[in-house]
């Protein structure tokens, strides 16, 4: 059912219920009015007659001649007017004019005009007490006032009232009906702006120019901000099956060539039970160090798929001192001939997500430790942290042959490592991954002091008032492809 169609059915019947409702407060205060109309008269006509009634009582105390006491009478009921009279007398009971019939039993006393029903017909009544100074002169007057034309003009209203009633609920709904037709034309328009878009086969997304009208306007608003979101989730549920995909592609390609040569080894192993001892643990050592690199491999693109896939909601406060301080503590842990010596501010916080932060400095430090030192010297590295204006600089150092400023940039891509590397090419990868979530930098330079590589990363200090939506650039497809350099990689000098 259309909305202008449900207003106009509810103005339908509203309008005709506070018609009768109006029309019924009408009634009793048309009532009102004329009760006191008629209780005014029977007030004035009780004083006129008052005079009269007592020299009645008086005349009929003394005895008089009957034509004395009818010229009494004729007097009351000639100043009653268009009122009956009763006057009650201790011994006799005089009447006249239009009142109810005698065996009709009146109350007690009526110094208030009441309404007194009988007969199917009205009267408004009042009683007053008739005393003299002569003995034998009391008695009780009633005044008697027909409703008949009061209840008249009372149902004529109620007549008018109900037609009034059934006329407004046809009329009412119409001209409703006209206004809300009129007025839902903008509502009407935005309905066939938005029901021509097809999010899956077009771009075009809802061009709303405001109204004025605050409901229009608003569920505009609210349809722009539900397509926006679907796009959003629409890029992000595309992204995440890329990555899939990649994920598939790269493992299958990376995995490849260990497991051939594990297939390889095994084969030896199977073939040749009666194998050397160091020709067999050489067979062994392949094995262990391929399978350490699959493994490798695996960890890290499931490291990288989860970077990709992170949510908003995932970043929180995280103090990048014990951070730092927990990840050197486990490399020295790993690698217990390696000298790792670090030094870490206290109180440098950062709006971050806590698991990819944990892994770019592990990554950081691993890589120092594989490739940072020389033939037939233990890996030397240093870790430091600390602030540098609205930023954390984290630096790490290493004592290894350094890397070629031509190749600074090259590092960070997909599966780039040394021929002689053990590791699985996607360490540095990583770290330029969480960089860019985190809207950090990075810098590859050579040892100030000496031979190797300093690494610096930059991160933004929190200051309580980080926006959790801002934090993730998109688009994020480090698993289908090394980002076109989402943070600045600077050379050396510059």
């Amino acid at each position: 059912m259309r909305l202008s169609t449900r207003i106009a059915l509810a103005v339908g019947a509203t309008v005709p219920v506070l018609v009768l409702a109006t029309g019924w407060l009408l009634l009793r205060l048309v009532a009102a009015d004329l009760h006191d109309q008629q209780d005014t008269h029977l007030r004035e006509r009780a004083v006129a007659v008052a005079k009269d009634a007592r020299g009645l009582l008086r005349a009929s105390a003394a005895d008089r001649s009957a034509a004395v006491e009818q010229a009494r009478e004729r007097r009351v009921f000639t100043s009653a007017l268009d009122v009956g009279v009763r006057l009650i007398g201790p011994e006799e009971t005089f009447t006249g004019g239009p009142q109810p019939a005698a065996d009709v039993a009146l109350p007690a006393r009526a110094p208030v005009p009441v309404t007194l029903r009988a007969d199917g017909r009205s009267w408004r009544i009042l009683s007053t007490r008739v005393t003299g100074s002569h003995p034998g002169v009391r008695g009780t007057l009633w005044l008697f006032a027909s409703d008949t034309a009061a209840d008249t003009q009372v149902r004529l209203v109620r007549r008018r009232a109900v037609t009034v009633a059934l006329l407004a609920a046809p009329l009412s709904g119409l001209l409703a009906w006209a206004v809300a037709t009129r007025a839902s034309t903008p509502l009407r328009r935005l309905q066939r702006r938005a029901s021509g878009l097809d999010p899956r086969s077009s771009s075009t997304r809802l061009d709303h120019t405001p109204t004025r009208i605050a409901e229009v306007d608003d569920l505009a608003h609210t349809l722009q901000t539900v397509l926006a979101r679907y796009d959003e989730q629409a890029f992000r549920t595309a992204e995440a099956l890329a990555t899939a995909r990649s994920f598939a592609s790269a493992a299958s390609h990376e995995l490849r060539t260990p497991l051939m040569s594990m297939q390889t080894n095994l084969e030896i192993l199977t073939e040749h039970p009666e194998l050397a001892g160091p020709d067999r643990d050489e067979v062994l050592h392949d094995l262990s160090r391929e399978h350490a690199r699959l493994l490798g491999v695996l960890v890290m693109l499931r490291d990288l798929g989860r970077g990709d896939l992170v949510e908003a909601d995932a970043f929180g406060p995280v103090d990048l001192a014990d951070l730092v301080e927990a990840s050197t503590e486990e490399q020295r842990r790993r690698h217990p001939r390696a000298r790792v010596a670090g030094h870490c501010a206290p109180g440098l916080r950062v709006h971050g997500w806590e698991a990819g932060l944990r892994s770019l400095v592990d990554n950081l430090l691993v890589n120092a430790l594989v490739h940072g030192h020389t033939d037939g010297q233990p890996p030397q590295v240093e870790v430091t942290l600390r602030a540098s204006g609205a930023d954390a600089l984290l630096v790490v150092e290493d004592r290894g042959p350094g890397i070629p400023p031509a190749l600074r940039t090259e590092v960070f891509e997909r599966f780039r490592r040394r021929p002689d590397s053990p590791g699985s090419g996607l360490g540095l990868t990583l770290v330029a991954q969480q960089i860019a979530l985190h809207r950090g930098g990075i810098r590859v330079l050579d040892r100030p002091t000496g031979p190797g590589t300093r690494v610096e990363v930059t991160l933004p200090l929190s200051d309580g008032t980080a926006d959790t939506e801002a934090t993730l650039p998109l688009p994020r497809n480090w698993m289908i492809t090394t980002a076109d350099r989402p943070q600045e990689f600077h050379k050396d000098g510059s």
